[in-house]
């Protein structure tokens, strides 16, 4: 079974073969099929986003597609930066950049007040038309500087429920089995075994 995976991320296709290891399953990525464009990410959810990129890689490929969407909704934010987790800090964001804007909107909210989760979706597309998607969440609260410097984007101030460490300071394994889209990977992966040994 191929499985296009909306992205030219290499890490993310990595992860992918990683999880699919044990099925008769081939990953390929947007850079097999130069012919696709870039999908406009402009739902108002994950949900959407995910959901649209999929249905897009899999009408232009004519093969099953794989999209996810991913982000921080900050409770005492009204959820935000959400959808616009990636270009919270406007043209040119980059993680430091947002992780900045989002410890300054916070500066005055006191620390039991800085609730947070992590959101990922994943949407699996295929050619007849059919979209299954896959959530998963990681609560926890936002800290007041930076701290570790393993993982990406907002990892360094999120710590997850329980935890006196942020993302950013854990290993691989141990952000994989507690994060949003370790969660939802495993949903994936119990959904594809499941449609193969059928």
């Amino acid at each position: 079974m191929d499985i296009v995976l909306a992205t030219r991320n290499r890490k993310k296709a990595e992860e992918l073969r990683r999880i699919t290891a044990d099925m008769p399953v081939s990953v390929l990525t947007l850079d097999d099929f130069t012919d696709c464009p870039e999908t406009e990410e402009d739902g108002a959810t994950f949900e959407a986003n995910a959901v649209k990129k999929a249905v897009e890689v899999a009408r232009c490929t004519g093969k099953p597609a794989l999209a996810d969407d991913s982000g921080l909704e900050v409770y005492a934010l009204g959820g935000a930066p959400g959808v616009f987790s990636a270009r919270y800090s406007g043209a040119g964001a980059t993680d430091s950049r947002n992780s900045e804007k989002l410890l300054t909107e916070l500066r005055s909210v006191e620390q039991e007040k800085r609730g947070a989760r992590f959101v990922c979706c994943i949407a699996l597309a295929f050619t007849d038309g059919s979209v299954y998607t896959f959530r998963g969440h990681a609560e926890g609260a936002i800290g007041t500087e930076p701290r570790g410097v393993n993982g990406f984007g907002y990892d360094p101030l999120f710590y997850p429920l329980g935890s006196s460490r942020t993302f950013a300071e854990m290993n691989e394994m141990e952000k994989d089995a507690i994060s949003h889209r370790g969660k939802a990977l495993r949903s994936l992966h119990d959904y594809l075994n499941a449609l193969i040994n059928r």
